[in-house]
């Protein structure tokens, strides 16, 4: 008898610690003031209310829970802001406590585990990463895997919020992470091999500098051949893909409105003239090309919620409790959206920026973030902005656009598609016409 009652209890005991633990962490949790936000289901947590356009989808549910809300993408816990002040209070005053990145699939697969300085946790590695800023020009057959790459890196992946099933790759996201960056690999290694041949009389670039880095003794990390590679595709991932996606967005809206292109045109013209293309130089003198960059910005962010960040310590923000390990999301294409900030906030009015000419894209105006705040802000966004800039006003000053066709500009579509970057669902078609004499075209 004596037996049976411990086999009993022996069977009962890991039920009772159980429920104790339990009741233990529900007290704990009510004792906490956690944001405001949708119930979560079992496993799923809140995933089954993110659309195809998850920051779409949190800007709809932001107007019902406010501007700092929790969610629940299954396994995890998700904290959103899509205000000016908790973008502040998330990227400045508790910036260090969130400086750092959750591991995803993403992190994984396409950047050397977590060997660039957009998913590498934050620390020594991703300090002296950071430092290495620059553009390298990469081949024209490069521009679709960087293409998949950033469509990848910023898709919502059920393993990221669901680990236990991760390896049954629900979506396939995992296998083309995977395949595209076989072929990418295979790209860096050639740029490496090419440049471990060369000369010591032959002219240096940035492969060159971070291969001399490598060999830094004063480097508290010394960087491995994959992380080369990593900061590599930053650099050009940075100075082609976001570029070009910025580019083709303005140019779209531009088209949607003819006044906006006679306003520019006539601003370069009267700066530049018309028998030069436009200069570096030029550019301080041209506040409207620089709103037009702006207002593009504002409407839409390369990277529409940033990239998310993790809680390192629990922490109190607007009298709401953090818990360590919570990931942030700052919902930027939310704040440029909001009738709070910006008077008809879905309007494509360059001209606001004429008006109010001090707010910039720098990190220090927190209702336009394009490249984020704080330390882990793009380390590239000096080096965007003048690739941007000096690009639209060229292709506003050298050619006269319009739509195919008999195509109307209430016609064009302007859907987007979610990643890491947001670009147009359907690329844009335009027709081009030059409008400087001929000779100014010729190198």
């Amino acid at each position: 008898m004596e037996n049976s009652w411990a086999f009993i209890s022996f069977l009962w005991l890991p039920t009772l610690l159980f429920i104790l633990l339990f009741c233990l962490n529900l007290f704990y949790h009510r004792k906490l003031n956690l944001p405001p936000g949708p119930s979560p289901w079992p496993i799923i947590g809140n995933l089954n209310l993110i659309g195809s356009l998850p920051h779409q989808s949190i800007h709809s549910l932001a107007k019902k829970y406010g501007p700092i809300m929790q969610l629940r993408f299954g396994s995890y816990t998700v904290v959103v802001g899509s205000s000016v002040e908790m973008a502040r209070y998330f990227l400045k005053t508790y910036d260090h406590n969130f400086a750092s990145r959750p591991k995803t699939a993403g992190g994984k697969y396409t950047t050397y585990n977590y060997s660039d300085m957009v998913w590498a946790p934050y620390g020594p590695y991703w300090r002296q990463a950071q430092k290495s800023e620059s553009e390298i020009v990469t081949p024209k057959e490069f521009k679709e895997m960087l293409e998949e790459l950033f469509l990848l890196n910023g898709v919502l992946d059920i393993g990221d919020s669901i680990p236990w099933v991760g390896f049954l790759d629900l979506q396939g996201y995992r296998k083309r992470m995977k395949a595209v960056m076989k072929k990418l690999d295979r790209f860096y290694e050639h740029v490496l091999d090419e440049h471990d041949g060369r000369g010591k009389n032959t002219s240096k670039d940035m492969v060159d500098v971070l291969l001399q880095l490598a060999d830094d003794p004063s480097f508290q990390v010394k960087l491995q051949r994959h992380q080369i590679k990593a900061l590599i595709q930053d650099l050009l991932g940075g100075g082609t893909e976001s570029s070009m996606v910025t580019l083709e967005w303005a140019i779209s809206e531009i088209l949607k409105k003819p006044d906006i292109f006679k306003k520019a045109t006539e601003e370069l013209d009267r700066v530049v003239g018309r028998n030069r293309l436009v200069r570096e130089k030029d550019i301080s003198n041209l506040p409207f090309i620089d709103a037009i960059v702006k207002e593009t910005m504002r409407l839409h962010p390369v990277a529409p919620m940033l990239v998310p960040r993790v809680a390192r310590e629990d922490c109190n923000v607007a009298g709401y409790d953090i818990l360590k390990n919570t990931r942030v999301l700052v919902n930027v294409w939310s704040i440029g959206r909001d009738p709070a900030v910006w008077s008809r906030p879905d309007e494509f009015c360059p001209e606001r920026f004429m008006e109010n000419k001090e707010i910039d894209v720098m990190g220090h105006h927190f209702e336009l973030l394009p490249f984020g705040a704080g330390r882990r802000m793009c380390p590239g966004y000096s080096l965007a902005l003048k690739v941007i800039r000096s690009n639209l006003a060229n292709l506003l000053h050298g050619f006269a656009w319009k739509l195919p066709g008999d195509m109307k500009h209430e016609d064009l579509d302007m859907e987007e598609i979610f990643g890491l970057s947001t670009p147009r669902k359907f690329p844009l078609v335009a027709v081009p016409e030059p409008r400087l004499p001929l000779h100014v075209y010729s190198l």
